[in-house]
């Protein structure tokens, strides 16, 4: 499957599942919202609480997301 087929089945869906992993190393799924922006197969932009877990996952996890990338990420969404 190429590379535009891919991204269209992704734009078509309703639900995403996005993963992060705890302190202890041990996966967490959550079912969200479409994204609400997609540059093409590598960036999927989302909208959550900013107090939520996953946020604090994702944030403590340089492997997942840089915080220099993570707030340029929320302010974006939130401007």
């Amino acid at each position: 499957m190429d590379k535009s087929k891919i991204e269209s089945f992704i734009r078509k869906q309703n639900v995403a599942f996005i993963c992060s992993v705890d302190e202890a190393g041990y996966p967490n799924v959550k079912a969200m919202l479409k994204p609400r922006k997609i540059d093409g197969l590598r960036q999927f932009y989302f909208s959550t609480n900013t107090s939520s877990m996953r946020v604090k996952q994702y944030m403590n996890n340089p492997k997942a997301c840089s915080k220099r990338k993570a707030l340029a990420i929320l302010f974006a969404l939130l401007s």
